[in-house]
């Protein structure tokens, strides 16, 4: 009987909604491709994420970090051979997250957007997610950057609604017609202003916006990650 070569280890609760998804998602895809009873051999930890957001808005990087790092502990004690961390925002603390995970490999979003930009051959790659990562100058911009893909970001009104709609709602699994409006526009923006795709860079954002609804393809990066993790664990 085959069964996947390596557990899983999710660092969640970034927001429960996106911890579910990942969950939910990955079980379904080792089940689609093994058959039969099979599902994800996996194990979960997950923070109050309340934690996580007062530090973000008092940024406090490092103390967010520091949580991260010990659910990555945790993780590895429970027998995770690969570790995700179920968000975009947060890989700004990857590296603690990376050295807590001694002798396991850590499975990045942002590498999973790029790979397959790389594949797609984007060259211009309209950016949304929280206004942290928007707004970060690293988080995607270098790795983007190093392999010759330019990135553009919604206005900063749009950027300010899209936080709010994000931490208001999609956090808490609502999607409002507004909501859709708002990131449609902020879309449709980047694109004119050149962008030959979107990325979802949220993990809750393909919530509200999905493959078909722009006139660009839309690369959701939780999907993308999940992928990857499915792809690694079965190998």
């Amino acid at each position: 009987m085959r069964t996947p070569a390596r557990t899983i280890g999710l660092l969640g609760g970034m927001s429960w909604v996106s911890t579910a998804h990942y969950y939910r998602a990955i079980n379904q895809q080792v089940t689609d491709q093994l058959g039969g009873d099979h599902c994800a051999s996996l194990v979960l930890w997950q923070s109050d994420f309340a934690r996580i957001t007062d530090l973000q808005r008092r940024d406090n990087w490092e103390g967010a970090g520091e949580i991260l790092a010990a659910g990555t502990e945790a993780l590895v004690a429970a027998g995770a051979e690969l570790i995700a961390i179920c968000a975009n925002t947060m890989h700004l603390v990857v590296d603690q997250v990376r050295a807590a995970a001694v002798g396991v490999e850590v499975v990045s979003i942002i590498d999973a957007v790029r790979d397959r930009c790389i594949a797609d051959q984007v060259t211009t790659l309209g950016l949304l997610g929280t206004a942290y990562t928007m707004e970060s100058a690293e988080l995607y911009p270098q790795p983007l950057g190093r392999v010759g893909i330019e990135m553009l970001v919604p206005t900063a009104e749009e950027r300010a609604e899209i936080q709010r709609h994000t931490f208001d709602e999609l956090i808490r699994d609502v999607v409002t017609d507004e909501a859709r409006t708002t990131f449609r526009r902020a879309c449709e923006g980047l694109v004119e202003r050149g962008a030959d795709a979107i990325a979802l860079a949220c993990t809750e954002h393909g919530m509200v916006i999905r493959a078909g609804d722009l006139s660009v393809p839309v690369l959701d990066s939780t999907e993308l990650h999940i992928n990857e993790l499915v792809r690694r664990s079965l190998a």
